[in-house]
């Protein structure tokens, strides 16, 4: 089979290492008649385990060469190609409850990550290859210097975990960065159920604009700290001392009292 060179515009790196290969698989925990979509399989290192385990496997590539490679490959009779880009893809075309696994490419994974809350209700879990930077970003608890508004977003929607990190040699070719595993589950409501979504996402947008300053000065065009202080915030905060849970509580505090953001 001829060989396929990594394209740079579609930010690929081939996973080779079975070992994190069989590592992810096992994390996933795939069974015959679960619904398990893969994003970007480009070639197949985690399919050609995946599909040997579930009656049928959706992928997702916007590579055509890889599309057509994927289509001469023993297991071919099992894959559901979809073909293009992912951050079009409409995951409620696949019915039922979804796991979802794929090595992100990084110039993509943080608008990737935001469209992941809107199908929460009807994924079971999510396994993503990542760049370290953005993994530790997404699990940061508050008050740590990695947390911020992906944190705040993604832990609206998921509960998450660090599963293992992955050195460069891992890929071809090998990237500048080191990656890391996470595991997303979806746990609606643990921090609260936000009462207007867009309310509660554009209040966390703009308390992050500039994250040197406080929490008073980022919002003070439309939060007096009278409203900051009656949810337990301080004034006086940087808005990564600020937990989830209270970006939340303001959200919905400023919605009851007719303010907007």
């Amino acid at each position: 089979m001829k060989e396929h060179r990594a394209r740079k515009r579609f930010g690929q790196n081939f996973l080779q290492d079975k070992s994190i290969i069989q590592d992810i698989v096992r994390a996933v925990r795939p069974q015959p008649e679960d619904t398990v979509i893969e994003i970007g399989p480009g070639l197949a290192a985690i399919t050609g385990p995946l599909a040997m385990t579930v009656n049928k496997l959706h992928v997702i590539e916007i590579d055509r060469d890889i599309v057509a490679r994927l289509r001469t490959l023993p297991f071919a009779s099992k894959l559901l190609i979809h073909e293009g880009d992912v951050l079009q893809f409409d995951f409620n075309t696949v019915p039922g409850k979804k796991k979802i696994v794929g090595n992100l490419p990084y110039n993509i994974s943080t608008p990737l990550l935001f469209r992941f809350g809107q199908y929460a209700d009807d994924i079971i879990d999510m396994h993503f290859m990542l760049q370290k930077e953005v993994v530790e970003r997404m699990v940061a608890v508050a008050g740590s210097n990695d947390y911020g508004r992906l944190s705040v977003m993604l832990q609206y929607f998921f509960e998450m975990e660090n599963l293992l990190n992955v050195p460069p040699r891992a890929f071809i070719p090998a990237p500048k960065v080191d990656s890391a595993v996470v595991r997303m589950i979806p746990q609606r409501g643990r921090i609260g159920i936000a009462e207007d979504f867009n309310h509660f996402a554009a209040l966390v947008k703009q308390a992050f604009q500039q994250r040197r300053k406080t929490i008073h000065n980022n919002l003070k065009e439309s939060v007096d700290d009278a409203a900051l202080m009656a949810v337990g915030i301080d004034p006086g905060s940087r808005p990564e001392r600020i937990t989830p849970e209270l970006y939340v509580a303001l959200s919905n505090h400023l919605l009851h009292n007719g303010a907007s953001v």
